[in-house]
C-alpha cells in the first residue's frame, strides 16, 4: 500500500512531534543531523510496514520520541533510533551510516543489532545471566536504553503482534527492562511497563480492579477535594506556590498491595496519593519540603511508622521526596508526597531528568551521565546517588556469556576455551570433547569463546583429557576435573602394570615387597611408583633387565615371616602373625598397619589399596579418613580383627596431664610397669606452672588391655586427664 497524502502529512507531524521533545535540549546543528537521518531512514523505507500495518518510519520516529522524551537521551541516540533497522530492512549500508553521521552512530546501530540478535528464550531461567549479558556484550550502555526505548513501544502495540514475539518481549520486559527502570529510577515507565505486563499475563484480574477504581471515581473525586482543601489554604496563607495533584495508585500497585497484606480491594486503605509540587529555588527546596510537611502533619494526623525521607538520604537512582500517610476524613488513610519540581522530574523521568534539569553544558556533561548510568546498572545495591561525585568509571567485565543450543546461558571467565564450557556442562562432555559448533562454523577445543556465542559441543569416545590441555583453559572447574581424570587415568594404568610385575615376580620366585619397588624406582630414578607400574604396562620395561637388578647381591627377597611382620609391631612376635580378617574374596594379600593412628585390636578398622604398599589399615577415626574415603571411597576394603591367643602386641600412645609434684613419675611408672605389667616404651614429660604434661608409649595386647590402663592412670592422685592419641 503506497503512502498517500494524509499518510505523509501524518508522518510529517510525528516527525515534528520529535523534534519539539528534542528542542529545549538539542542544538541548530543536533536538530539539523535528526532531520537528517529522518530523511534517510524515510528514503530507505518507503512504504515498508511493520506487521502490525505501520509505516517502518513512524516506528523509528515513536521510538526516537521515547527516548528523547521518557528517557532522556540526546542527538546522537535520537538519530541512532530513527536508524536503527535501516541497515537490516533497506539498502543504506553502516558504511553509509558511519560516513554522514560519524562512528558514534555507526556503532550504537551495530551493537544495538546484535543485542537483538540475542536468543532470549530461555530469558525466564536465566534472567539475572541475561541482565549481566546485556551489561557486558555492548560498550556503549546507550545501546541498552534504546532496546528500552524498543520495548516500551513493542508493549504499547504488543497485540498487533504475532504471539510468538509477543511472548519473547513479554519474558524481555519482565525480566531485563523492567528492573533496569527501576534501577534508573523511571517510575513512570516502569509503572507503565508494570501495568502492561499484568494486562497481558492477567487480564482478568486487572480488568477487575480497573473496573473497582472506575467505580470508586466520583467518590474518590469528592474525598480528595475535601482533603486538598485546607492544605491549600493554608500554603497559600504561608505564600507557599504548590501545585497539589490527586491520583490513584497504579492498578498493578493495588494489586501488589492486595497479595502483600493479603486482603480484598476494599480493604487497601491508601488506594491514592496526593502529591504536594513546590516551585522552589533550588537552595531552598529542602527546607521548603519540611515545612510543607509541617504544615499537612498540623492538619491531618500522621502515621510515624510511614514515614519515608528520601530527602536526606535519596534513593540510588536519584529519587528524592517525602512520603508520609496520614488520616483524613472519615478516618481514611492518605498517602502524602511531597517534592520540589526539581525532584518531581526526577521521580517521573529518573535520572536522565536531573542532568536536562541542570543543563548538559558539553559532550563532557553527556557523557557523565552515562557513565552514572552504567554504574547504577552495574551496582543496583549501592546507597546513595550522589549528584556532585565523580562517577565510578566501569571497568571491562572479566566475564562472558554463552548460550547453549537449548538457549541456556553459561557465565565463563573471559578468555574461557571450548573446553572450559564443555567441562561447565558435564565432566563427560568435557572429557569427550573434540571440538564444537560456535555459531554454526566448527572450531578447536582451543578456540576462544566471545560474549553472546551459541556453542554445541562436539564429542568422540575415542578422546581423552590430555596434560597440555591444562595450559590453556582458564576455569577452575576444568583444570580440576582434568587433573583428576588424568590422575585416574595413570592409576588404572599403574594398578595394571602392578598386576603384570607381581604375576613376573610369583613366576621368579621373588617376593614382592616394598624394598624391592624401592629399589627399582631407585635404579630407574623415578618420582614413584606409579611411573615404574606406568613403565610396564605400556610395555616399555625391560622385564628380564628387572629380574636382574632384583637377583643382584642385597636382593631384597626376603622370608614370609618377615614380609608380613607388621612395622608397628615392636614386642614379640607372635607365631601366627596374621590378625586380620582381610576381605572375603582375597586371599593372601599384603596388609600393613597405619602410624598415622596405630589401630589396635578392638578398633573399629578398614582397609585402604594403596599404590604399591598393598593394604593399610586405619582406624575409622583416622584423622585422615575422612578425606580418603571421600575421594577414593572406591580404594576402600572391609577388614575386622581375628580372635587371637598368641601374644601379639601393639603401640599406643597415651598422652597424661596432672599435677606436677613429688613422686608423681614414680606412681606412673608403677601402675604400668609394675600393676599391670605393661611394657613401657618410652616416656616424655614437660612441666610448665605446676601442672605437667606426659606422653607414654607402650605395647598392649588390644583396646580393652588399653582401656583398663587408661583407667588405672586417671585413679593416681594428681593426675587430672588421661587419653589414647593418634602418634
Amino acid at each position: 500500500m503506497t503512502a498517500g497524502k494524509e499518510d505523509m502529512q501524518k508522518i510529517e507531524d510525528l516527525f515534528q512531534g520529535l523534534i519539539e521533545s528534542c528542542d529545549p535540549y538539542c542544538d541548530e546543528k543536533e536538530l539539523g543531523q535528526i532531520r537528517k537521518a529522518y530523511e534517510l531512514a524515510l528514503d530507505g523505507h518507503g512504504d515498508a510496514r511493520t506487521a502490525s500495518g505501520e509505516f517502518n518510519i513512524c516506528h523509528s520516529i515513536l521510538i526516537a520520541k521515547v527516548s528523547s522524551e521518557e528517557i532522556g537521551l540526546g542527538a546522537t541516540s535520537v538519530i541512532a533510533a530513527l536508524l536503527h533497522d535501516v541497515v537490516n530492512k533497506t539498502d543504506i549500508t553502516l558504511a553509509q551510516i558511519k560516513k554522514e553521521f560519524g562512528d558514534t552512530v555507526a556503532i550504537l546501530i551495530e551493537e544495538y543489532t546484535k543485542l537483538s540478535n540475542l536468543n532470549t528464550k530461555r530469558i525466564d531461567v536465566n534472567s539475572e545471566k541475561f541482565r549481566n549479558l546485556f551489561m557486558t556484550i555492548v560498550d556503549d550502555i546507550r545501546v541498552i536504553l534504546l532496546k528500552l526505548a524498543h520495548r516500551i513501544h513493542d508493549l504499547r502495540t504488543i497485540h498487533d503482534l504475532p504471539e510468538s514475539k509477543q511472548e519473547i518481549f513479554i519474558a524481555e520486559t519482565e525480566h531485563v527492562y523492567l528492573p533496569i527502570t527501576h534501577r534508573l529510577g523511571l517510575y513512570k515507565v516502569k509503572s507503565e511497563l508494570e501495568e502492561r505486563l499484568m494486562q497481558y499475563l492477567y487480564p482478568e484480574i486487572f480488568q477487575e480492579i480497573s473496573n473497582k477504581i472506575t467505580e470508586t471515581k466520583a467518590k474518590r473525586k469528592l474525598f480528595i477535594d475535601e482533603f486538598i482543601d485546607p492544605i491549600s489554604r493554608e500554603l497559600i496563607l504561608q505564600d507557599f506556590d504548590c501545585e497539589i495533584k490527586g491520583r490513584p495508585k497504579s492498578i498493578h500497585s493495588v494489586w501488589e498491595k492486595m497479595k502483600k497484606q493479603n486482603v480484598e480491594f476494599e480493604e487497601v486503605f491508601d488506594l491514592f496519593a496526593i502529591r504536594i509540587v513546590s516551585n522552589s529555588k533550588l537552595k531552598k527546596e529542602k527546607t521548603d519540603c519540611w515545612k510543607i510537611y509541617s504544615i499537612v502533619t498540623n492538619i491531618y494526623t500522621p502515621n510515624p511508622k510511614r514515614l519515608r525521607d528520601w530527602i536526606s538520604t535519596p534513593k540510588a537512582s536519584g529519587y528524592e521526596s517525602l512520603h508520609t500517610t496520614v488520616q483524613g476524613p472519615n478516618k481514611k488513610w492518605v498517602e502524602v508526597q511531597i517534592r520540589s519540581g526539581r525532584m518531581d522530574e526526577v521521580a517521573e523521568k529518573g535520572q536522565a531528568a536531573h542532568w536536562r534539569y541542570k543543563g548538559f553544558g558539553s559532550a563532557k556533561d553527556s557523557q557523565l551521565w552515562l557513565e552514572q548510568v552504567r554504574d547504577i546498572l552495574e551496582n543496583p545495591d549501592q546507597l546513595k546517588f550522589d549528584q556532585q561525585k565523580e562517577p565510578i568509571r566501569s571497568a571491562k567485565s572479566e566475564k562472558i556469556f554463552v548460550f547453549t543450543p537449548d538457549g541456556d546461558l553459561k557465565e565463563l571467565p573471559l578468555g574461557s576455551s571450548i573446553l572450559d564450557f564443555a567441562y561447565e556442562i558435564h565432566t563427560r562432555v568435557g572429557d569427550q570433547c573434540n571440538g564444537a559448533m560456535v555459531n554454526n562454523k566448527i572450531v578447536p577445543i582451543r578456540y576462544e569463546l566471545n560474549n553472546g556465542d551459541k556453542v554445541e559441543i562436539i564429542t568422540s569416545k575415542n578422546q581423552s583429557p590430555k596434560l597440555d590441555w591444562l595450559q590453556f583453559v582458564k576455569t577452575t572447574k576444568a583444570k580440576n576435573k582434568i587433573k583428576r581424570s588424568i590422575q585416574e587415568q595413570k592409576y588404572r594404568e599403574a594398578q595394571e602394570g602392578n598386576e603384570i610385575l607381581r604375576r613376573k615376580l610369583k613366576n621368579w620366585k621373588i617376593q614382592f615387597s616394598d624394598e624391592a619397588i624401592d629399589k627399582l624406582v631407585k635404579h630407574y630414578k623415578f618420582a614413584s611408583a606409579l611411573d615404574l607400574y606406568s613403565m610396564i604396562a605400556f610395555e616399555k620395561a625391560d622385564m628380564n633387565e628387572i629380574r636382574n637388578i632384583l637377583l643382584e647381591k642385597g636382593s631384597t627377597e626376603k622370608s614370609k615371616e618377615e614380609i608380613q611382620t607388621p612395622p608397628t609391631v615392636k614386642q614379640k612376635a607372635p607365631a601366627d602373625e596374621n590378625f586380620l580378617l582381610i576381605d572375603e574374596t582375597l586371599d593372601n594379600v599384603n596388609y600393613r598397619l597405619a602410624k598415622c593412628c596405630n589401630p589396635i585390636p578392638g578398633d573399629k578398622v578398614f582397609g585402604f589399596v594403596t599404590i604399591g604398599k598393598g593394604i593399610t589399615i586405619h582406624r575409622k577415626s583416622c584423622p585422615n579418613a575422612k578425606r580418603m574415603l571421600e575421594k577414593y571411597g572406591y580404594r576402600q576394603i572391609n577388614v575386622q580383627w581375628k580372635d587371637s591367643e598368641n601374644g601379639a602386641a601393639f603401640q599406643a600412645t597415651i598422652r597424661i596431664t596432672g599435677e606436677d609434684k613429688i613422686g608423681m613419675l614414680g606412681e606412673i611408672t608403677n601402675v604400668i610397669s609394675g600393676d599391670l605389667r605393661v611394657n613401657m616404651q618410652s616416656i616424655k614429660v614437660d612441666s610448665k606452672k605446676e601442672a605437667f604434661t606426659g606422653y607414654i608409649k607402650v605395647i598392649v595386647k588390644d583396646s580393652g588391655h588399653l582401656d583398663e590402663l587408661v583407667h588405672k592412670l586417671l585413679k593416681i592422685k594428681g593426675v587430672i586427664k588421661a587419653s589414647r592419641i593418634d602418634k
